[in-house]
Protein backbone atom coordinates (compact mmCIF):
# COMPACT_ATOMS: atom_id res chain seq x y z
CA UNK A 1 0.00 0.00 0.00
CA UNK A 2 0.98 3.52 -0.55
CA UNK A 3 2.10 5.82 2.12
CA UNK A 4 -0.87 8.13 1.99
CA UNK A 5 -3.15 5.52 1.56
CA UNK A 6 -1.63 3.86 4.74
CA UNK A 7 -2.21 6.93 6.33
CA UNK A 8 -5.30 7.72 4.97
CA UNK A 9 -6.32 4.39 6.82
CA UNK A 10 -4.61 5.01 9.51
CA UNK A 11 -6.90 8.22 10.39
CA UNK A 12 -9.88 6.16 9.78
CA UNK A 13 -9.51 3.60 11.90
CA UNK A 14 -8.71 6.08 14.79
CA UNK A 15 -12.16 7.37 13.93
CA UNK A 16 -13.50 4.41 14.17
CA UNK A 17 -11.71 4.22 17.85
CA UNK A 18 -12.66 7.36 19.47
CA UNK A 19 -16.05 6.40 18.43
CA UNK A 20 -15.89 3.69 20.39
CA UNK A 21 -14.92 5.31 23.14
CA UNK A 22 -17.52 7.75 22.86
CA UNK A 23 -20.17 4.64 22.40
CA UNK A 24 -18.73 3.32 25.52
CA UNK A 25 -19.25 6.59 27.61
CA UNK A 26 -22.50 6.74 26.77
CA UNK A 27 -22.99 3.35 27.83
CA UNK A 28 -22.14 4.36 31.21
CA UNK A 29 -23.57 7.42 31.47
CA UNK A 30 -26.11 5.39 30.86
CA UNK A 31 -26.34 3.03 33.53
CA UNK A 32 -25.50 6.07 35.95
CA UNK A 33 -29.24 7.22 34.79
CA UNK A 34 -27.57 10.37 33.04
CA UNK A 35 -28.80 11.65 29.78
CA UNK A 36 -26.21 10.89 27.11
CA UNK A 37 -27.30 12.90 24.92
CA UNK A 38 -25.62 15.61 27.05
CA UNK A 39 -22.12 13.84 26.79
CA UNK A 40 -22.62 13.19 23.06
CA UNK A 41 -23.54 16.77 22.62
CA UNK A 42 -20.58 18.75 23.78
CA UNK A 43 -18.79 15.87 21.79
CA UNK A 44 -20.13 16.35 18.22
CA UNK A 45 -20.46 20.40 18.62
CA UNK A 46 -16.53 20.17 19.45
CA UNK A 47 -16.11 17.92 16.75
CA UNK A 48 -17.97 20.72 14.43
CA UNK A 49 -15.72 23.19 15.32
CA UNK A 50 -12.48 21.58 14.90
CA UNK A 51 -13.90 20.88 11.31
CA UNK A 52 -14.73 24.41 10.17
CA UNK A 53 -11.18 25.11 11.23
CA UNK A 54 -10.06 23.23 8.28
CA UNK A 55 -11.25 26.27 6.24
CA UNK A 56 -9.32 28.44 8.30
CA UNK A 57 -6.04 26.54 7.85
CA UNK A 58 -6.82 26.93 3.95
CA UNK A 59 -6.71 30.72 4.19
CA UNK A 60 -3.96 30.89 6.22
CA UNK A 61 -1.72 28.46 4.33
CA UNK A 62 1.21 31.00 4.67
CA UNK A 63 1.71 29.84 8.68
CA UNK A 64 3.15 26.96 9.87
CA UNK A 65 0.56 25.03 10.74
CA UNK A 66 0.93 21.47 9.30
CA UNK A 67 0.66 19.90 6.23
CA UNK A 68 -2.48 20.58 4.39
CA UNK A 69 -2.88 16.98 3.77
CA UNK A 70 -2.81 16.11 6.61
CA UNK A 71 -5.32 18.15 7.63
CA UNK A 72 -7.45 17.02 4.58
CA UNK A 73 -7.08 13.70 6.18
CA UNK A 74 -8.47 14.46 9.60
CA UNK A 75 -11.26 16.66 7.73
CA UNK A 76 -12.33 13.73 6.26
CA UNK A 77 -11.74 11.13 9.26
CA UNK A 78 -13.72 14.05 11.39
CA UNK A 79 -16.44 13.98 9.05
CA UNK A 80 -17.34 9.95 8.92
CA UNK A 81 -16.96 10.55 12.79
CA UNK A 82 -19.17 13.36 12.68
CA UNK A 83 -22.40 11.43 11.53
CA UNK A 84 -22.19 8.08 13.48
CA UNK A 85 -21.53 11.12 16.58
CA UNK A 86 -24.70 12.98 15.28
CA UNK A 87 -26.72 9.26 15.00
CA UNK A 88 -25.61 8.53 18.48
CA UNK A 89 -26.52 11.90 19.75
CA UNK A 90 -30.21 12.17 18.86
CA UNK A 91 -30.65 7.98 18.66
CA UNK A 92 -32.39 7.78 15.05
CA UNK A 93 -31.75 9.39 11.60
CA UNK A 94 -34.35 11.73 11.82
CA UNK A 95 -35.40 14.12 14.84
CA UNK A 96 -38.45 15.50 15.92
CA UNK A 97 -38.99 18.76 16.67
CA UNK A 98 -38.57 21.45 13.35
CA UNK A 99 -35.83 23.20 14.48
CA UNK A 100 -33.89 20.03 15.14
CA UNK A 101 -35.12 18.67 12.05
CA UNK A 102 -33.69 21.34 9.85
CA UNK A 103 -30.46 21.16 12.00
CA UNK A 104 -30.17 17.43 10.67
CA UNK A 105 -31.10 18.61 7.10
CA UNK A 106 -28.55 21.40 7.18
CA UNK A 107 -26.08 18.43 8.80
CA UNK A 108 -27.06 15.77 6.14
CA UNK A 109 -26.30 18.05 3.40
CA UNK A 110 -22.94 19.43 4.42
CA UNK A 111 -22.17 15.33 4.93
CA UNK A 112 -23.01 14.72 1.48
CA UNK A 113 -21.58 17.57 -0.36
CA UNK A 114 -18.29 16.82 1.74
CA UNK A 115 -18.68 13.23 0.78
CA UNK A 116 -18.62 14.69 -2.93
CA UNK A 117 -16.29 17.14 -2.33
CA UNK A 118 -13.67 14.46 -1.44
CA UNK A 119 -14.70 12.71 -4.82
CA UNK A 120 -13.75 15.27 -6.78
CA UNK A 121 -10.54 16.47 -4.59
CA UNK A 122 -9.45 12.96 -5.42
CA UNK A 123 -10.37 12.95 -9.02
CA UNK A 124 -9.60 16.20 -10.58
CA UNK A 125 -6.23 17.58 -9.16
CA UNK A 126 -4.60 14.50 -10.69
CA UNK A 127 -6.21 14.52 -14.19
CA UNK A 128 -5.39 18.24 -14.50
CA UNK A 129 -1.86 17.58 -14.16
CA UNK A 130 -1.62 14.99 -16.47
CA UNK A 131 -3.25 17.01 -18.90
CA UNK A 132 0.19 18.86 -19.43
CA UNK A 133 -0.75 22.48 -19.24
CA UNK A 134 -1.70 25.12 -16.15
CA UNK A 135 -4.28 27.88 -16.98
CA UNK A 136 -5.55 30.08 -14.26
CA UNK A 137 -9.19 29.83 -14.31
CA UNK A 138 -9.87 33.63 -14.84
CA UNK A 139 -7.52 33.62 -17.82
CA UNK A 140 -9.30 31.04 -19.11
CA UNK A 141 -11.17 33.30 -21.23
CA UNK A 142 -8.96 34.88 -22.86
CA UNK A 143 -6.34 31.74 -23.32
CA UNK A 144 -9.20 30.68 -25.55
CA UNK A 145 -9.87 34.00 -27.13
CA UNK A 146 -6.36 33.64 -28.52
CA UNK A 147 -6.54 30.40 -29.88
CA UNK A 148 -9.49 31.16 -31.45
CA UNK A 149 -7.67 33.91 -32.97
CA UNK A 150 -5.16 32.44 -34.00
CA UNK A 151 -7.13 29.22 -35.30
CA UNK A 152 -9.10 32.09 -37.77
CA UNK A 153 -5.74 33.51 -38.69
CA UNK A 154 -4.61 30.19 -39.78
CA UNK A 155 -7.37 29.80 -42.03
CA UNK A 156 -7.75 32.85 -43.81
CA UNK A 157 -3.63 32.14 -44.26
CA UNK A 158 -4.53 28.91 -46.10
CA UNK A 159 -7.05 30.26 -47.96
CA UNK A 160 -5.18 32.97 -49.26
CA UNK A 161 -2.05 30.55 -50.25
CA UNK A 162 -3.61 27.64 -51.34
CA UNK A 163 -6.03 29.17 -53.21
CA UNK A 164 -8.38 26.71 -51.51
CA UNK A 165 -11.67 27.18 -49.01
CA UNK A 166 -12.36 23.75 -48.06
CA UNK A 167 -10.39 23.99 -44.56
CA UNK A 168 -12.30 27.28 -44.43
CA UNK A 169 -16.21 25.90 -45.15
CA UNK A 170 -15.21 23.22 -42.85
CA UNK A 171 -13.99 24.91 -40.00
CA UNK A 172 -17.62 27.55 -40.34
CA UNK A 173 -19.33 24.34 -40.14
CA UNK A 174 -17.95 22.49 -37.35
CA UNK A 175 -14.77 23.99 -35.95
CA UNK A 176 -16.56 27.70 -35.34
CA UNK A 177 -18.99 25.71 -32.92
CA UNK A 178 -16.12 24.11 -30.93
CA UNK A 179 -13.71 26.98 -30.94
CA UNK A 180 -16.28 29.63 -29.68
CA UNK A 181 -16.48 28.38 -25.91
CA UNK A 182 -15.85 25.81 -24.18
CA UNK A 183 -17.28 22.53 -25.10
CA UNK A 184 -18.39 19.05 -24.22
CA UNK A 185 -18.80 20.09 -20.28
CA UNK A 186 -20.39 17.46 -19.16
CA UNK A 187 -18.14 14.85 -21.02
CA UNK A 188 -15.28 16.07 -19.39
CA UNK A 189 -17.03 16.41 -16.45
CA UNK A 190 -17.56 12.55 -16.41
CA UNK A 191 -13.84 11.87 -17.65
CA UNK A 192 -15.18 10.90 -20.96
CA UNK A 193 -12.76 11.26 -23.82
CA UNK A 194 -15.66 12.31 -26.11
CA UNK A 195 -13.81 15.90 -26.72
CA UNK A 196 -10.66 14.28 -28.07
CA UNK A 197 -12.53 11.93 -30.24
CA UNK A 198 -14.73 14.40 -32.12
CA UNK A 199 -11.37 16.88 -32.59
CA UNK A 200 -9.46 13.35 -34.12
CA UNK A 201 -12.92 12.44 -35.89
CA UNK A 202 -12.94 15.98 -37.65
CA UNK A 203 -9.52 16.24 -38.47
CA UNK A 204 -9.33 12.59 -39.73
CA UNK A 205 -12.75 13.39 -42.36
CA UNK A 206 -11.40 16.58 -43.58
CA UNK A 207 -8.22 15.61 -44.32
CA UNK A 208 -9.21 13.17 -47.31
CA UNK A 209 -10.19 16.47 -49.52
CA UNK A 210 -7.07 18.30 -48.89
CA UNK A 211 -3.97 18.29 -50.95
CA UNK A 212 -0.17 18.40 -49.50
CA UNK A 213 -0.62 22.06 -48.81
CA UNK A 214 -3.36 22.34 -46.73
CA UNK A 215 -2.73 18.61 -44.81
CA UNK A 216 -0.07 21.41 -43.33
CA UNK A 217 -2.68 23.88 -42.00
CA UNK A 218 -4.99 20.99 -41.30
CA UNK A 219 -2.25 20.03 -38.70
CA UNK A 220 -1.33 22.98 -37.15
CA UNK A 221 -5.29 23.19 -36.80
CA UNK A 222 -5.04 20.23 -34.93
CA UNK A 223 -3.05 21.17 -32.19
CA UNK A 224 -5.30 24.01 -31.40
CA UNK A 225 -7.60 21.77 -31.36
CA UNK A 226 -6.53 19.35 -28.92
CA UNK A 227 -4.50 22.53 -26.72
CA UNK A 228 -8.36 23.97 -26.43
CA UNK A 229 -9.81 20.50 -25.79
CA UNK A 230 -7.31 20.38 -22.72
CA UNK A 231 -8.22 23.79 -21.66
CA UNK A 232 -12.12 22.97 -21.94
CA UNK A 233 -11.05 19.96 -19.30
CA UNK A 234 -9.98 22.62 -17.11
CA UNK A 235 -12.77 25.16 -17.35
CA UNK A 236 -14.79 21.95 -16.70
CA UNK A 237 -12.98 20.49 -13.48
CA UNK A 238 -12.28 24.39 -12.05
CA UNK A 239 -15.64 25.00 -12.41
CA UNK A 240 -17.38 22.22 -10.24
CA UNK A 241 -14.74 22.40 -7.62
CA UNK A 242 -15.69 26.13 -7.17
CA UNK A 243 -19.15 25.35 -7.35
CA UNK A 244 -19.05 23.06 -5.04
CA UNK A 245 -17.12 25.39 -2.45
CA UNK A 246 -19.90 27.61 -3.22
CA UNK A 247 -22.34 25.05 -1.61
CA UNK A 248 -20.37 23.32 0.82
CA UNK A 249 -18.63 26.51 2.74
CA UNK A 250 -22.35 28.12 3.43
CA UNK A 251 -23.99 24.93 4.87
CA UNK A 252 -21.12 24.33 6.84
CA UNK A 253 -21.18 27.81 8.52
CA UNK A 254 -25.52 27.23 8.48
CA UNK A 255 -24.99 23.91 10.68
CA UNK A 256 -22.25 25.30 12.59
CA UNK A 257 -24.78 28.39 13.37
CA UNK A 258 -27.51 25.87 14.09
CA UNK A 259 -25.34 23.88 16.56
CA UNK A 260 -24.47 27.40 18.38
CA UNK A 261 -27.93 28.08 18.93
CA UNK A 262 -28.68 24.57 19.81
CA UNK A 263 -26.04 24.94 22.38
CA UNK A 264 -27.35 27.38 23.43
CA UNK A 265 -31.00 26.41 23.95
CA UNK A 266 -29.92 23.37 25.51
CA UNK A 267 -28.06 25.56 27.92
CA UNK A 268 -30.31 28.04 28.91
CA UNK A 269 -33.87 25.61 29.35
CA UNK A 270 -33.10 22.00 29.57
CA UNK A 271 -29.63 21.88 32.01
Amino acid sequence: MKTTTVRRVAYLILAVALFVVVALQVQNSARALRDPAILTGYYLFGLMVLLGLFNLRKKLSMVPLGKASAWLRVHVAGGFLAVALFWLHIGKLWPNGLFEQLLALTFYLVSLTGFAGYVLLRMYPSRLTQSGIEVIYERIPAELAAIREEAEALILRCAEETNNDTIARHYLETFHWFFSRPRHFWSHALGSRKGTHWVRNEVNNLRRYLNDAEQTYLDRLADLAFIKNRIDYHYTAQSIMKVWLLVHLPLSVAVLAFAVWHFILVHVYVL
